[in-house]
């Protein structure tokens, strides 16, 4: 599914379910989910999660400050011909990656950042910063979308919860999200491997992204989505 559809789903039946299920749905709790619901796809580049988060006047600027790193290294002086003429080359070609390198070494300088200078933050800065660099070097549809990241994603906010009042709302927000991406997903031609190294492919193979066909069935389920939000929070007694 795309993006926006992954969005709405997850985090309208995510929080539908725990409204009917008692837990207090908070503002935290909404964001998580939300956030979550984009989670899986954080290991591809051009996902709706990352290019909002890097979006791309970010990568025009990246790409001049290399250009010009690249001019500076030159005519400094740091290093002697022609080592100061490699030098500048090898920085200005990093200008020239395609998008999604670029989005992949922002995400990376991010994390540095991240673990350097937010202790203030602790520990969700090292848990930003971990998801950033595994998620620049893992394959789409890789590690992310397999129970692991499930587990993984829901352990992290479990754990980053502990001692706030929120009756579990944070975790249970995420890891149901999360894994309502991965169930959309396994409706796909491409489907998911849920367990790897277990070959075992979970794929039912109901729609095919960027068809009419599937373009029907996302907005069929957006419909439902809306359907059980209305009924969850309106005529639920």
């Amino acid at each position: 599914m795309m993006g926006k559809s992954h969005l709405i789903i997850s985090t309208g039946v995510t929080l539908s379910v725990m409204n009917l299920l008692g837990y207090e749905i908070t503002i935290p709790a909404i964001a998580v989910a939300a956030v979550s619901s984009l989670m899986p796809d954080i290991d591809e580049p051009n996902s709706l999660l990352v290019r909002k988060a890097i979006p791309e006047f970010v990568l025009r600027i990246l790409q001049v400050a290399l250009i010009g790193a690249a001019i500076y290294l030159y005519f400094a002086g740091l290093a002697q011909p022609p080592w100061n003429i490699a030098l500048a080359l090898l920085v200005g070609s990093v200008s020239f990656l395609p998008g999604r390198r670029l989005r992949h070494l922002v995400m990376i300088l991010i994390a540095v950042g991240l673990v350097a200078f937010a202790d203030a933050y602790d520990p969700w800065n090292y848990i930003a910063a971990c998801i950033l660099i595994v998620s620049s070097v893992v394959p789409h549809r890789g590690l992310t979308h397999t129970l692991y990241g499930v587990a993984g994603w829901g352990a992290l906010l479990y754990f980053a919860s502990l001692g706030m009042n929120d009756g579990g709302s944070l975790w249970i927000a995420g890891g149901l999200s999360y894994a309502l991406h991965l169930l959309a997903d396994s409706v796909t031609q491409r489907g998911i491997t849920p367990l790897p190294p277990l070959p075992f492919k979970l794929r039912l193979r109901l729609m095919s992204t960027g068809t009419k066909k599937g373009s029907a069935v996302e907005n069929v389920c957006i419909l439902l989505t809306l359907v059980l939000v209305i009924y969850a929070f309106i005529l639920s007694p």
